[in-house]
């Protein structure tokens, strides 16, 4: 049962990729929150009138750069909270429609830094190619579609 051969091991085989990239890319995170460049995006970002649209695209700026939706959730959220009432988002409803439009930018554009990526993939068969092809274009659709929907709901509520 504990041997490389036996469930256990066979389940550490198949996990142990999953565990290292979903490592390097939580390492990788913390990089971009240490470095700065995380506040300095948003400083240069907040200055522009983005409306709802800013949390989504900071959320997918660091979702893409470093692949854990997690991360990209947590730093945008720290980004984002200290300027809620300068951006306008002063309702609990207003609140509500950031946190969802943070989600939908973690969701976008899962590959190969994504831990993600990988479950799907491996746990299915899939090669890389076919992932990409498959589950990026599938997560960016998914992400747009729900910005989309979250812009209009904004604008008919707020």
């Amino acid at each position: 049962m504990l041997s490389t051969t036996g469930w256990v091991g066979n389940a550490m085989k198949d996990a142990a990729s999953i565990i290292l990239i979903t490592g390097a890319g939580g390492i990788f995170g913390k990089m971009l929150q240490n470095s700065g460049i995380a506040d300095l995006l948003g400083a240069t970002l907040s200055s522009i009138n983005l409306s709802i649209w800013l949390p989504f695209l900071i959320s997918t700026a660091i979702k893409t750069a470093q692949g854990s939706s997690t991360v990209a959730l947590i730093t945008t959220a720290s980004i984002i909270s200290p300027m809620m009432g300068s951006l306008g988002f002063d309702s609990e409803l207003e609140k509500a429609i950031v946190v969802i439009a943070i989600g939908a930018g973690s969701a976008m554009i899962s590959h190969a830094n994504d831990s993600f990526f990988w479950v799907v993939t491996q746990m299915s068969g899939m090669d890389v190619k076919t992932g990409y092809r498959l589950l990026s274009f599938g997560t960016l659709v998914l992400g747009i579609s729900a910005a989309l929907i979250l812009f209009i709901a904004y604008l008919l509520l707020a």
